[in-house]
């Protein structure tokens, strides 16, 4: 399986109807099980890219394709994550994590024990049946998690998913990521203007230019896991990418 994007691009109108080029001809495959993260400048359009692939937004130019066939709006193979966490504060966690499954016609006890599986894998089964407004920020986005992968995705697609969290939670949280990983070897899409963050949880880190964004550099990271930080090779690696960021951000810097 293998997510293919060929000649992508989107524009939209700006003020006084002139277009803007947000993304120019993005081409990239990604392949099963892989985990590949996106990093750029500031409004580089990683976010936008992100929703077209989930089609929440839709491309001006170019195709999306997964195993072969033509993505052209929300796909069930694919579920994303956002920032914000996204949960019905009205349900429970259990029931938010059942949504999905509920959406899906599937009969109450079994989408419950589907729910309480996905709960063990993030660690939060002694939270079932609180809400959300009891849960810390890095709980709430495991939540966040559970629910995507109880529908059984083949693609996660993450929008700067620890951005909002306080840097303990955040690398406490990545590890956490890199184990439901493992363990479920789903495909990842992962935005975020964290190089320190790309370089420790990547296969690949795909570097955008500045508007309009366009892929700079394709960094494949050969480090074994788990990943030492304060380790030579993940200091010249993480350089070298924020190099390709900082030159994306700054073209005319030499």
């Amino acid at each position: 399986m293998s997510l293919v994007l060929k000649n992508l691009s989107k524009s939209f109108a700006g003020e006084g109807k002139a277009q803007v080029e947000a993304l120019s001809h993005i081409d990239l495959e990604v392949r099963d099980g892989e985990f590949v993260s996106v990093l750029g400048p500031s409004g580089c359009g990683k976010t936008t890219l992100l929703r077209i692939i989930a089609g929440l937004d839709h491309a001006t130019g170019g195709t999306i394709q997964l195993d072969g066939r033509l993505i052209d709006g929300p796909c069930p193979r694919m579920a994303m994550i956002f920032q914000e966490y996204s949960l019905y504060p009205w349900r429970t966690v259990i029931d938010n994590i059942a949504f999905g499954l509920e959406m899906k016609g599937m009969e109450k006890q079994e989408r419950r024990e589907k729910a309480l599986e996905f709960l063990e894998l993030v660690g939060l089964v002694d939270f079932a049946g609180n809400y959300p407004y009891e849960l810390s920020g890095g709980m709430r986005q495991r939540v966040a998690v559970a629910r995507a992968l109880a529908i059984d995705p083949q693609i996660l697609l993450m929008d700067e998913p620890f951005g909002a969290l306080d840097a303990q939670t955040r690398n406490m949280l990545q590890r956490e990521l890199l184990e439901i990983w493992e363990k479920t070897r789903k495909t990842v899409l992962f935005v975020t203007h964290s190089v320190d963050e790309a370089v420790f949880l990547s296969d690949r880190v795909v570097v955008l230019t500045s508007r309009p964004g366009a892929i700079r550099e394709v960094v494949p990271i050969d480090l074994p896991r788990p990943r030492e930080r304060t380790g030579a090779e993940f200091a010249s690696i993480r350089r070298y990418v924020l190099d390709h960021v900082e030159h994306s951000a700054n073209p005319s810097k030499v």
